[in-house]
């Protein structure tokens, strides 16, 4: 698989989200099965895998590293701090990016994982009462400590982000970016990442798995599922946002190829930077989801998928409110001296 660069840090054009083999879906592979799929991915010519503490919490990391642990000269390993987890009870009490706490949770991440150093350590959220200055030069010292190689954020309001680059230059970027959730277009995060240098790393790519067209009108979700609590999963919306599938479809039919691989296709044309990281639980769709790689959209082809979903009107927001005020934060300002 070629390679494309998140800052200075170089990875496989797709990576392997790893969230959903042991979190948040209703199917969950057992340790052994998360292990074999994800040796699988690399296998493949994956070599770029996204975990966090918070899944499970703190289950996904150790799947991960027991996976990947006797591959590691192979493989680059991003995780993520940025919550105040209780670590007997797995609690998770918010977001917490005070000092004391990201240090503590770098050296959870490590033991989990069973490595030395973490690739790519992203703040999770913004913590709106820790001036991301103080955030940044954390993970600055722990770079310099050699626990931690670059520096990411995940959903970053555009101000905290550009203050944390000036700190701390910031590797990569990861956002929900899709088909169906373009906002990095237009709320000025991709351009600072064409400004900056910075990476992107889309995350539900195929929009939470309804991109793949895998979710027909008889589709139902777990209850366990996290989706369920989604407006955009809703009933109603998924039936008024099949538009987008059939789209894609119509698209995949033309060139041999599946919708999720087009929707896949679609993000790696945008920049030479951006890698999505599908996830999943199932080796064929993790051989469909790598097929994306190979297929070429013409410049005629992206204008026709872009002019045609922007008649397209999405249906429902992408979390409930909890989640949804999450996103998009902006740190509070620097302290300064008296």
């Amino acid at each position: 698989m070629n390679t494309r660069k998140l800052g200075n840090l170089e990875v496989s054009a797709l990576g392997l989200g790893c969230m959903g083999i042991s979190f948040s879906y209703a199917t969950k592979l057992s340790t052994p099965e998360g292990v074999a799929l994800i040796r699988s991915a690399v296998e493949r010519g994956v070599t770029f895998f996204d975990t966090a503490e918070v899944y499970g919490p703190f289950e996904n990391e150790k799947v991960v590293g027991e996976a990947l642990r006797p591959l590691r000269d192979r493989v680059i390993i991003a995780t993520k701090f940025g919550f105040d987890i209780d670590f007997e009870t797995g609690e998770n009490r918010g977001v917490c990016s005070r000092p004391e706490r990201i240090r503590q949770a770098v050296e959870g991440s490590l033991k989990r994982l069973g490595i030395e150093t973490i690739d790519l350590l992203y703040q999770h959220r913004v913590d709106p009462n820790v001036p991301i200055e103080d955030v940044a030069g954390t993970v600055k010292e722990l770079i310099a400590q050699g626990k931690v190689k670059h520096f990411g954020m995940s959903e970053p309001g555009l101000q905290t982000l550009r203050r944390a680059h000036a700190v701390q230059p910031v590797a990569a970027v990861q956002n929900e970016y899709s088909l169906w959730w373009r906002a990095v277009e237009s709320n000025g995060v991709l351009a600072a990442c064409d400004e900056l240098g910075i990476g992107l790393v889309p995350y539900s790519p195929l929009g939470k798995g309804f991109l793949t067209g895998a979710m027909g009108k008889d589709f139902k979700l777990g209850e366990d599922d996290f989706r369920k609590s989604v407006p955009r999963f809703s009933p109603e919306a998924m039936a008024k946002n099949q538009a987008l599938v059939d789209l894609l479809k119509r698209v995949a039919d033309a060139k041999g190829a599946t919708p999720a691989q087009i929707a896949l296709a679609l993000l790696l044309a945008q920049r030479p930077y951006i890698v999505p990281i599908p996830g999943t639980t199932k080796l064929h769709r993790l051989e469909e989801n790598l097929g994306a790689a190979e297929i070429q959209l013409s410049t005629a082809d992206l204008n026709e998928i872009q002019h045609a979903a922007s008649q397209i009107p999405i249906e429902g927001e992408r979390y409930a409110p909890r989640q949804q005020a999450m996103v998009g934060r902006e740190a509070p300002p620097a302290k300064t001296g008296a």
